[in-house]
C-alpha cells in the first residue's frame, strides 16, 4: 500500500472509519511524545487514507489534554499531505442550524494553554496563517460534502475556546458580537501546527446546537451533541469517501511551502537537539 495522502481526525462521535478496508495500525512515539490513537492505515475506495480518532479511542482526552504536536508529527511522519478535521461544533449563527454542516475559512485562537508551535529550543519559524484553511483543500470537503445532498454552508469565523465546559451566555453573546460563526474547543492549536507542518488542513464542521446563545432553543448538552453527530455520521462517510476518490488530484495552494519564508534562525545557531528532533520539517531548507 501506498503511502497515505489524505487523513482523517475524527472528533467527537467519530471514533473509527468504516470500510477502511486492508487496515494496518501505526502506534508511534514522537518526539513530542505518542498521538492520541494508533493511527489507521487502510484503503478507502481503493486509495490509501489515514485515520485518528482525536480524542483517543473511547473518548478519554480531553481538549486541553490532547496532544496536538504528536498527532500532526505523526501524520507527516506517514506522508499525509492532506488533513481534513471533522468537528463537532456550536452555532453562532442562526442561519447554521443544528444537522448543517459548515467549512470555515477564519479561526480565532481563545485557548489558554496550549502547546501552539513546533518551532523552540533554539529554533524560530513565524509562519504565516492569515488564511489558517487550506483554500484549495475546503473547497475540496465543500464539494465532497455537497454531494452528499447535506446542507453544507461556505465560510464563517470559528473560534476555539479552551473547554472542556460548554460557554456561559455572556461568553457566547460576546463571541457573537466579535462575529464569530461556529465555537469548537480543538481546532487550534491544530490548524496551526499543521500550516508549520506544511500540510493542507480544512474542517468539516458538525453544527449540534446553538451554543447557549439562543433564546428559543434549549442550552447545549453532551446528549444534543451526540444525537446530532449520530445523524451526520453517514454524511461524513460519505464525504470522505468522495475525498478520497479525489485525493490523487492536486491542489493549487501555498501550503507545501508555508515555511519557506518562515525560518528565521541563523542555521549555525541551531542546537543539534532541536534540529534533529524538527529534521521532519526543516531537512529542506537547511543546509
Amino acid at each position: 500500500m501506498s503511502n497515505p495522502k489524505l487523513a482523517v481526525i475524527g472528533g467527537s462521535g467519530l471514533y473509527g472509519m468504516p470500510g477502511l478496508e486492508n487496515t494496518q495500525e501505526f502506534d508511534f512515539n514522537t518526539p513530542f511524545g505518542k498521538p492520541s490513537a494508533p493511527i489507521a492505515v487502510g484503503e478507502l475506495e481503493g486509495y490509501p487514507v489515514a485515520f485518528l480518532a482525536r480524542h483517543g479511542l473511547g473518548h478519554h482526552i480531553s481538549p486541553s489534554e490532547i496532544n496536538y504536536r504528536a498527532n500532526i508529527y505523526a501524520l507527516k511522519s506517514l506522508g499525509v499531505e492532506w488533513i481534513v478535521s471533522v468537528s463537532a461544533c456550536g452555532s453562532l449563527r442562526e442561519e447554521y442550524a443544528p444537522g448543517d454542516l459548515v467549512v470555515p475559512d477564519g479561526l480565532f485562537d481563545f485557548t489558554k494553554g496550549r502547546a501552539r508551535t513546533f518551532f523552540e529550543g533554539g529554533m524560530v519559524a513565524h509562519v504565516g496563517v492569515a488564511d489558517p484553511f487550506c483554500p484549495a483543500l475546503s473547497r475540496e470537503v465543500f464539494e465532497a460534502v455537497k454531494a452528499t445532498g447535506a446542507k453544507v454552508h461556505k465560510g464563517g469565523a470559528f473560534i476555539t475556546i479552551e473547554g472542556p465546559r460548554f460557554s456561559t451566555k455572556a461568553e457566547s453573546n460576546t463571541f457573537r458580537a466579535w462575529g464569530m460563526s461556529l465555537i469548537g474547543m480543538t481546532t487550534s492549536p491544530e490548524a496551526f501546527l499543521a500550516r508549520e507542518a506544511e500540510m493542507c488542513y480544512a474542517v468539516m464542521a458538525h453544527v449540534t446546537d446553538y451554543d447557549v446563545w439562543h433564546v428559543s432553543e434549549e442550552p447545549v448538552t453532551v446528549e444534543m451533541v451526540i444525537a446530532v453527530l449520530n445523524q451526520n455520521t453517514e454524511i461524513a462517510q460519505a464525504a470522505i469517501r468522495n475525498l478520497a476518490r479525489g485525493s490523487e488530484s492536486q491542489l493549487e495552494c501555498e501550503c507545501g511551502q508555508a515555511l519557506s519564508t518562515a525560518l528565521i534562525t541563523n542555521p549555525e545557531l541551531i542546537p543539534a537537539e532541536t534540529r534533529q528532533k524538527l529534521d521532519l520539517f526543516v531537512k529542506k531548507y537547511l543546509p
